[in-house]
Order: C-alpha cells, then sequence, then structure tokens
C-alpha cells in the first residue's frame, strides 16, 4: 500500500513537470527543490520501465510514452478533484467554502451583491473569488463555477446563460452639449474617444471606426470616471454604465448601430452528485438575474 501511494505521488508530480515542462517552474509551483522532484521522476521512470521525459539543458519535452502517462495522470487529477467535491457535498446543510472565477467587473457589479444576498439567506457559507479574465480548465483547477463572458461556452461543462449584453458608447450630457452628439459612427472622429489599450478601432453595424482621443488606459472604471467628468466618450460593457444612463448622469450614443454582444455564462462541471450548497446558489444566481 505504501508503494502505491508512493507512486501516485510519484505520477502527480510527474504531471505538475509535464504541465510547465520545466523542472524549475514544477519545482517552484509545488515548493519542493529541483534536485528532489528530478529525482522522484527518475524514480518513476525506473519504476515503469519507460522514458518519460526528454531532457536537455534548455528544455524537457515528453516522450510519446510520457504524452499518455500525461493524459492519464489529468485523468487522476479530474478523478480526486471530483471524489474532493462529493465528499465535500455530503450532508443537508447548506454550509461550507464556494470558490468562483469570474471576470472583475461582473464580480464587483453584480457577484457582490448575489453573495450578501445568497449569505442572509445562508449565513453559515463562504465564498472564495478570483475576481479575473482567466479561463481556468474547471476540470483540472479547484473552483466550483464560473462566469465567463462568451458566445461559444465549453462543451464539455455545463453551460447557463444568466445575462445578455452589449457594449455601449456613452458620455456625459455636459460633454454632448458641448461637442454635439454623433449621430453616425463616422462623427466619431471629431470626438475624444478614450479608450483601452487594445481598442485600436470600435465596431460598429455599419462600420468600423478608428477610436482617436487624448487618453488610453486599460482600465474601465477610470474611463467611466472621465466619462462622467465630461471628458469624452467611452465605449465599455453596458452593465458597467447601465445606472448612470438611468439615472441621467452618462448619455448612451449609436444605439441602433452597435454590433451584438456576449452573453455570462455559468459554467460548472457536470457531477453525478451535486453539492446542495452549489446546486442552491446556481438557482438563487439564476433567479436573481
Amino acid at each position: 500500500m505504501h508503494q502505491e501511494h508512493k507512486k501516485l505521488e510519484r505520477l502527480m508530480l510527474f504531471s505538475e513537470v509535464a504541465r510547465h515542462l520545466s523542472f524549475t517552474l514544477a519545482a517552484a509551483s509545488l515548493q519542493i527543490s529541483r534536485g528532489h522532484l528530478s529525482a522522484q521522476i527518475r524514480r518513476l521512470e525506473k519504476e515503469m520501465g519507460l522514458p518519460l521525459l526528454i531532457r536537455s539543458t534548455r528544455s524537457v519535452r515528453l516522450t510519446a510514452e510520457g504524452e499518455r502517462v500525461f493524459t492519464g495522470t489529468n485523468k487522476i487529477r479530474h478523478s480526486l478533484l471530483e471524489l474532493e467535491r462529493n465528499a465535500a457535498h455530503e450532508g443537508k446543510t447548506i454550509e461550507g467554502l464556494i470558490k468562483i472565477t469570474a471576470p472583475s467587473l461582473f464580480t464587483e457589479r453584480f457577484l457582490l451583491d448575489i453573495f450578501s444576498k445568497f449569505r442572509a439567506l445562508h449565513p453559515a457559507i463562504e465564498f472564495l473569488i478570483d475576481s479575473s479574465y482567466t479561463s481556468y480548465d474547471l476540470n483540472s483547477s479547484n473552483f466550483d463555477l464560473a462566469f465567463r463572458a462568451t458566445n461559444e461556452p465549453p462543451l464539455n461543462m455545463v453551460a447557463r446563460a444568466i445575462l445578455p449584453y452589449q457594449h455601449c458608447c456613452c458620455a456625459s450630457p455636459a460633454y454632448l452639449k458641448k461637442m454635439g452628439k454623433p449621430q453616425t459612427p463616422a462623427d466619431l472622429k471629431t470626438h475624444q474617444c478614450l479608450r483601452g489599450h487594445e481598442q485600436l478601432t470600435w465596431p460598429f453595424l455599419s462600420a468600423n471606426v478608428a477610436a482617436d482621443g487624448w487618453l488610453q488606459i486599460n482600465d474601465n472604471h477610470m474611463l467611466k470616471t472621465l466619462a462622467l467628468r465630461g471628458e469624452g466618450i467611452i465605449r465599455v460593457p453596458e452593465y458597467l454604465v447601465d445606472q448612470e444612463i438611468n439615472n441621467g448622469e452618462l448619455v448612451a450614443i449609436l444605439e441602433d448601430d452597435m454590433p451584438k454582444g456576449l452573453t455570462i455564462f455559468m459554467i460548472y462541471p457536470q457531477l453525478i452528485h451535486q453539492s446542495k450548497k452549489l446546486t442552491a446558489f446556481i438557482e438563487f444566481a439564476n433567479d436573481y438575474f
């Protein structure tokens, strides 16, 4: 039994090396020494009688046998994660930790409110949130649930559409009074179009228009702040500015020319036994929207 345990441990160590294709990065991720890691992989290759890695001074590559073993270790990792989830899901009370990954803007605009309202009903619930735009593989990461903006959700997951949205061009009433309200995308050429670093052009149904303005910044909140101050026109997800538009602080422009947007999906693995806490939260979030 002890030998089987050690072999499983070495397989998981190999999986980390195969994932990074680097002993140095894998050792840092595992928080063990590179020398110990290398020795364990050599021991695994000896036990299996197979060369798993091709090593050089600059790189690590998988052999054909190594590719097959790596595929197998991913299946083991997924089975362990599902076992851990199912074990954590036992019991009838709605309590414990729910781990979620979601885009930052969506988290701030909606999820914090959802968390608060859900905890009012179930005070024994805790949340861990990764607020980022990283698309984690939920089969190999330890998140229970992801919120993602896409029109092509992963086919190997349960994906529930909860919020379709478009991008929105808007500016303050003061700016539009001073500079005039654009009637067509071509009119934007005479305006200050404040944008993110990658938004070289703004797409519309009728045309793509160069977005030229005095500022580029990779933060939508700061763009909104500048628009509220009357500094120019911005193009951001509509759910970031819907409240300001409704109360008249910002004015939407060129609404009929905006292209089809994306949809926020709730995405999670298909488990035979879904946890009561996760099932309750999924239904609560779905009802919220």
